[in-house]
């Protein structure tokens, strides 16, 4: 009896063994999360000058030069109307708009990226000219369609 005992614990302690080695080798094999830095130059904005947006994606250490997708989104606080604009050729991983605004407020800026199976989307506030009204912090980040 206590030899089938000492047996059935021996295999549970093997199995157990087994799996936490193959948990190690799966997030071992996990890639790097696809980083996006999003900057505005310059900061504030002036009427009608242009205005660089830069989206420097990266993983880990190696520049994306290779995103499936790379949108700007752009709109002044409080209006429903969003303009999206797709950015191709990045030069070293930073794709790259330059925009001129006709009207003064407070603005803001998600860049959608899509690369090597994954998503992220950074959000910034920006003012050109003089600021306006601020959206409300718990309104919907983007409108689609």
């Amino acid at each position: 009896m206590k030899k089938l005992v000492i047996g059935i614990i021996s295999i549970l302690f093997l199995i157990v063994a087994v799996s936490c080695s193959k948990e190690e080798e799966q997030s071992a094999d996990l890639p790097e999360m696809v980083e996006v830095n999003l900057s505005i130059n310059p900061e504030p904005a002036k009427l009608n000058q242009p205005v660089t947006f830069e989206a420097k994606v990266s993983q880990g250490k190696e520049a994306v030069n290779d995103a499936d997708e790379v949108i700007f989104e752009i709109w002044r606080s409080k209006d429903e109307k969003h303009q999206k604009i797709a950015i191709k050729n990045p030069k070293n991983g930073i794709y790259r708009l330059e925009k001129s605004f006709d009207q003064e407020g407070t603005y803001y800026i998600i860049t959608h990226v899509t690369a090597r199976d994954m998503h992220n989307m950074p959000k910034k506030e920006f003012v050109v000219g003089t600021p306006s009204e601020k959206e409300d912090p718990n309104a919907k980040d983007s409108m689609e369609g």
